[in-house]
C-alpha cells in the first residue's frame, strides 16, 4: 500500500493558472486540479492557488510558463526566481521538467534555462507519443495553441522556444478565454457592414464562446473584462462595445451571430497554424488529432475540417474515465507526472 509520501505530484505553473495531477505509484490517476493563479501580480498568488488545492504530500515535478510573466525581466530571471520558489514551497528534492534535457533538480534549473522556459508543450506531446501512437496534439487553453506531432515514440517540432515556435505555427496566441477579441480580426460583419473594432480589452473570447454556448464549466476562472458578471447577456454587453454599440439598442441575436462570426475567425487562424504544422510532413495523413486543454472543442473541429479522427487526450492520460475531462484539460500536469514514472 503506498504511502502519502509515495505520490507523485505533477504541476504545471502558468502565468495565469496553477495546475497539478497526483499520481500513485503504480500510475493510478488520483486527483487532477486547477486554480487561478495571476502569478504577474506576485508569488503571493502563487501561494494563494497552491492553498486553494486539497492537501497532497509526495514527490514534486513541475513544468512551468510562468517564469514568461512581466514579474521577471526575462525568461532566464524567471525560470531562476520560480524554480527557486518553488523548491522552498514544495520541497529541495523537486525536480524541473526541461523539455529535450529531462528532469533536472530546481538548483540547477537556472543552468537550463532554455530548456525549462514554457515546456509543458513538450511535456504533453512526449507523454501522449509514448502512450497512444502516432498523432498531433492541439492543446487549446484558455491563452494559447500548442499543435505538436508525434510519430513512432517520438516527438517532432520544428522550433523549441516561443519565438521558434510562433513561427513554425506550433505556438499560436489564441485561446478559449483570455485572448482579446481586439487580438482575432480587424473587422467584424454587424449590420451591413464591416466594423473596425476597438483598439480596447473591452471582450474576449471567453464572451464569445459562452455565446456560442461553448465555453466549458471551469474554463474561464478571471475576472471578465470589465470586472462584471459572466452571463450571456454580460458577454454581449462587452462583445458589442468591441463594434460601437450597446445591448439594448442591439439584441442579444445579434450579439450571438457576432460572436459565431468571431469564433469562425478564430477557427480559421488555427486552421492556418495547423495547415503550417501539416506541410512540414512527418505524421501519417489519418493520425488522430489528440484534443487537450479547455478550448479542446476548437480541436474537435479542426479534426472534422481537416477530416481527421479526433482522440481526446484525457482518455489517454487518464485511465480512470471519471477523471478524463480533468485531465484533458490539466495536460501537461499528468503528462510530466506520467514521464517521471515511466
Amino acid at each position: 500500500m503506498s504511502t502519502p509520501s509515495d505520490l507523485i505530484l505533477g504541476w504545471d505553473v502558468g502565468g495565469a493558472h496553477l495546475k497539478r495531477a497526483v499520481l500513485a505509484p503504480d500510475g493510478t490517476l488520483l486527483s487532477v486540479e486547477m486554480a487561478a493563479c495571476p502569478l504577474w501580480q506576485g508569488l503571493d498568488k502563487l501561494d494563494a492557488a497552491m492553498a486553494a488545492l486539497s492537501p497532497a504530500t509526495g514527490r514534486s515535478v513541475v513544468t512551468m510558463t510562468g517564469e514568461l510573466t512581466d514579474l521577471w525581466p526575462d525568461r532566464a530571471t524567471g525560470v531562476a526566481g520560480l524554480s527557486k520558489a518553488l523548491a522552498e514551497r514544495l520541497g529541495a528534492d523537486t525536480l524541473i521538467y526541461a523539455g529535450r534535457a529531462g528532469f533536472v533538480p530546481a538548483a540547477e534549473a537556472p543552468g537550463h534555462a532554455a530548456d525549462v522556459a514554457s515546456a509543458n508543450w513538450h511535456a504533453t506531446a512526449a507523454a501522449l507519443a509514448r502512450m497512444c501512437g502516432d498523432g498531433v496534439l492541439v492543446d487549446i487553453g484558455s491563452t494559447t495553441t500548442d499543435i505538436i506531432k508525434f510519430a513512432g515514440t517520438q516527438i517532432h517540432f520544428a522550433g523549441y522556444s516561443d519565438a521558434e515556435r510562433m513561427e513554425s505555427g506550433e505556438l499560436v496566441y489564441s485561446g478559449a478565454a483570455r485572448t482579446p477579441v481586439m487580438a482575432l480580426a480587424a473587422t467584424l460583419p454587424f449590420r451591413g457592414r464591416q466594423v473596425p473594432l476597438m483598439a480596447e480589452h473591452f471582450a474576449t473570447t471567453a464572451d464569445i464562446h459562452r455565446l456560442t454556448g461553448d465555453l466549458p464549466e471551469g474554463a474561464d476562472l478571471h475576472p471578465a473584462a470589465d470586472g462584471g458578471e459572466k452571463t450571456r447577456e454580460a458577454s454581449a454587453r462587452r462583445l458589442l462595445r468591441m463594434v460601437g454599440r450597446d445591448l439594448g439598442p442591439c439584441s442579444l441575436a445579434e450579439a450571438e451571430a457576432l460572436a459565431a462570426f468571431a469564433a469562425e475567425v478564430q477557427l480559421h487562424r488555427l486552421l492556418g497554424a495547423l495547415a503550417q504544422v501539416f506541410s512540414t510532413g512527418g505524421v501519417a495523413a489519418d493520425a488522430p488529432l489528440v484534443g487537450a486543454g479547455v478550448g479542446r472543442f476548437l480541436a474537435e473541429r479542426l479534426a472534422a475540417r481537416t477530416g481527421r479522427p479526433y482522440l481526446d487526450a484525457g482518455g489517454v492520460l487518464a485511465g480512470d474515465p471519471g477523471l478524463a475531462a480533468a485531465a484533458a484539460d490539466c495536460a501537461p500536469a499528468v503528462a510530466v507526472a506520467r514521464l517521471s514514472a515511466f
